[in-house]
């Protein structure tokens, strides 16, 4: 049985990102029963992940600071502080923070383990390399399928 919990700005597993920046893992398979990943991101100006697809993730994008861009299929969506955006597993998709300063956004995922990819990127060689990342991102369910969209799709 799961418990209830909670936990303090702050506090989490904090791991280098790599689209730059970090994340926080601040909810993950053990603490929710595999129910959900709860992440908090901080990232840098243009920075973002190449497009890709979660084959068993929904996913959540909440906006704590600053402005972003998701792309999500065919649509470019649009979200600020505050705000938010959703991605169903499947869909090709990615964010860039279109901001002059860092960003800050939660992701929630559904079902849960989502944060073993951010784990085992940084218990590798913790080089951003397109073959690296491909081979974490199908050992935890994700498809790489395209460049970031701030290389797609440029401002």
């Amino acid at each position: 049985m799961t418990s209830a919990f909670a936990m303090a700005a702050g506090d989490g597993e904090t791991l280098p990102n790599p689209i730059g920046g970090q994340v926080t893992i601040k909810a993950g398979t053990s603490q929710t029963g595999g129910s959900m990943t709860v992440l908090e991101l901080l990232v840098p100006p243009a920075a973002g992940p190449g497009l890709h697809n979660h084959q068993r993730d929904d996913e959540l994008w909440f906006v704590l600071a600053g402005e972003f861009r998701f792309k999500a299929g065919d649509k470019m969506l649009y979200a600020s502080t505050g705000g938010f955006a959703f991605g169903p597993r499947g869909l090709p998709h990615a964010f860039q923070n279109v901001g002059s300063a860092p960003g800050r956004l939660m992701i929630v995922t559904t079902p849960s383990g989502i944060e073993n990819f951010f784990t085992a990127y940084a218990a590798s060689s913790g080089v951003v390399d397109a073959d690296v990342l491909a081979e974490l991102g199908r050992a935890n369910g994700i498809d790489f399928v395209g460049p970031p969209i701030g290389v797609s799709d440029p401002l």
